[in-house]
């Protein structure tokens, strides 16, 4: 009843549960950016993101009529798509194992890193100690997030775009807040550590290998 009264979402995801096909084109029309923009981050390959965007929400409707108001809708939905992500990973895991390689990429395969370069810089706390042009710092940090394990990438996404609090990220992703506290504090350390190395000598992060 708390989340009812509290989250519109929640609400319309109840008439979701009933059938109202407009209360979820409702729910898709607020939520497809910022899946998108997630999954970019932590599924497996930015080219996947529309895909697994479009999953995320398929496997909604599907669970309407079990759907229960036990948390804000936006949790709700950022587990599912956490989900979405890791299963994607495991696919694309077994696919490396029979010699498939991923084509490289471009700053332009990524149309939010630029968002996320600055991002990746106010969460790492560091200044840059000599001028990055655009694209470069995008591809940079595109790669410097992406080095980054699953679950750090997920915490500083959700915190950072999402503004989720610790407790809503421990629910999402099904850890403690603490853990939550734990992750973020890695990953900004991680992230400082990588783009230093850049800023100081042109090291390139290399992109984890999930």
């Amino acid at each position: 009843m708390r989340y009812q009264q509290s989250d519109p979402d929640v609400r319309l995801m109840l008439r979701v549960s009933d059938d109202d096909a407009g209360a979820f084109e409702e729910l898709v029309r607020k939520y497809h950016p910022r899946l998108v923009r997630l999954m970019r981050a932590i599924g497996p390959s930015p080219e996947l993101a529309e895909d697994l965007a479009q999953e995320t929400f398929l496997r909604v409707f599907r669970a309407r009529e079990r759907y229960q108001a036990g948390a804000k809708f936006s949790t709700w939905l950022f587990t599912i798509a956490g989900n979405v992500a890791r299963n994607a990973s495991r696919t694309m895991r077994r696919r490396h194992e029979v010699n498939e390689v991923d084509a490289p990429q471009s700053p332009d395969d990524n149309p939010g890193a630029g968002i996320l370069a600055g991002t990746a810089l106010d969460a790492s706390g560091l200044m840059p100690t000599r001028q990055v042009e655009g694209d470069e710092r995008a591809e940079i940090v595109r790669q410097a997030i992406r080095s980054l394990g699953e679950r750090q990438r997920t915490a500083l996404m959700l915190s950072r775009f999402e503004n989720m609090s610790y407790a809503e990220i421990a629910e999402s992703m099904e850890l403690t807040p603490k853990a939550v506290k734990s992750l973020l504090s890695r990953a900004r350390v991680n992230l400082r550590e990588i783009l230093q190395a850049y800023m100081d000598n042109g090291s390139s992060p290399v992109e984890e290998q999930e």
